[in-house]
């Protein structure tokens, strides 16, 4: 089986790594990659919104399976796009991928279905926006309603903060049309998880959990950004969560998307929040999160290919994943000014920091020059490794981190603290 891979991250790249290990990959493929993503599989330069690009490279390799990596190209209709050309695709349709691309659509579609979310309002109208602000006080939490890479949030702890980030959204337009409207969300309080299920309409095989950390700074503080490291399992997700949040959340989404119109297959994202009143969405994502698809995959010790093939047949009845007993933790090295202004270009050298076999370094913003590896985007590498706790994991990632030779970038030195700190008593 040829298989494209469509996205350039470190999400990308673990997929990669997983399906080209498949013994029913016979070559694989990925557009546009990176220079981590060249080493396993056969890179082309077609952008991974280019939909007819990615058809015409899908039709010349004689392509057998798309899986799609990232948001923006599944909200484009990628997967509709190839899929009427008689390509087969792992991925939701453009209508099933508006519970990522807008969440407005979402925050509606939770109130329709009785999902439990936070209070909210949704508006395109910035005097409407502040007066809403003004009279719920802070703290409030301000959303770009559109795509915005991960960024577009801000938790604002005083009406100042707020006020300011709607001129940033919807006068500045930091976000582009991403921000064009806005949803205004009560800030929940509890702790924060994500919960990935394999999807084929309304069949369901739940992935182990994970948790994230999205603040650029330790102790999770400074600007959001599209993740700085992420472990698994998360321990905050007791089985008894796990089942209400499967009862009241995932089955409920699949239902209500099936009797919308838009039945989803690929992996719905829950992010969550434990609250005092249960699990509580946050947002939902309609594929792999990144970093945490990083340290899934790491932990999966099955054959990867067939489950998004099963997925994607509508048979994953007949499918069951085995999981590592060990934890994956992985720590994200950005480029000095991640998130506002990354500096590019910078060398990277990587020495024996992937020599341990507990080590695995997924590339996210990389490429070559002059056959030196440099950065090329904000968020570059995850260092990813396995350990039998949280505390064992978090040491051997960055036992590996302090091996690398890249002045140019930094890293949160406190992945995972929330469950060491749990393991620590």
């Amino acid at each position: 089986m040829r298989v494209l891979v469509v996205g350039g991250g470190a999400r990308e790249h673990a997929l990669c790594w997983a399906i080209g290990a498949s013994p029913l990959c016979d070559k694989i493929f990925c557009a546009p990659g990176n220079a981590g993503i060249a080493e396993l599989a056969e890179c082309r330069p077609a952008g991974d919104s280019d939909l007819d690009g990615l058809l015409a490279l899908a039709q010349a390799e004689s392509i057998d399976f798309v899986v799609v990596g990232p948001e923006a190209p599944l909200v484009a209709g990628l997967v509709d796009h190839l899929e009427a050309h008689g390509i087969r695709c792992f991925g939701p349709t453009a209508a099933a991928a508006r519970l990522e691309g807008s969440k407005s659509f979402t925050k509606d579609f939770c109130a329709r279905h009785a999902i439990p979310t936070a209070a909210y309002l949704r508006t395109a109208d910035i005097e409407a926006a502040k007066a809403h602000i003004l009279s719920q006080g802070a703290p409030i939490v301000v959303k770009a309603d559109g795509l915005a890479a991960g960024k577009g949030v801000v938790v604002a702890e005083t009406v100042e903060e707020a006020l300011a980030a709607v001129d940033m959204m919807m006068l500045d337009r930091k976000f582009g049309a991403a921000g064009a409207e806005l949803v205004l969300e009560e800030k929940l309080v509890g702790e924060e998880v994500s919960v990935f299920a394999l999807c084929a309409g309304e069949q369901v095989l739940l992935l182990p959990s994970a948790q994230d950390h999205k603040a650029v700074g330790d102790g999770d503080t400074g600007p959001n950004t599209g993740g700085m490291g992420a472990y698994s399992p998360a321990p905050a997700l007791t089985a008894a969560l796990e089942q209400d949040v499967l009862d009241r959340i995932i089955r409920p989404t699949l239902a209500g998307m099936k009797a919308e119109g838009a039945p989803f297959t690929g992996i719905l994202f829950a992010g969550l929040m434990l609250t005092e009143a249960g699990p509580q969405v946050i947002e939902f994502n309609t594929r792999f999160g990144d970093p945490e698809c990083e340290v899934l995959l790491r932990r999966l010790t099955s054959d990867l290919l067939p489950a998004l093939l099963a997925a994607r047949d509508g048979v994953l009845d007949q499918i069951t994943l085995r999981w590592d007993a060990r934890v994956a933790l992985g720590v994200v090295l950005a480029a000095n000014g991640y998130p506002d202004a990354p500096q590019k270009g910078t060398e990277i050298k990587l020495g024996v920091a992937g020599a341990d076999e507990a080590i695995e370094i997924f590339h996210a913003g990389t490429a070559r020059r002059d056959g030196a590896l440099i950065a090329n985007g904000g968020r570059v590498l995850v260092v990813t490794a396995l350990g039998d706790t949280v505390g064992d994991a978090q040491a051997a990632a960055y036992r590996a981190v302090d091996k690398i030779d890249w002045p140019g970038g930094f890293c949160r030195r406190d992945i995972g603290w929330r469950a060491v700190a749990r393991e620590r008593g």
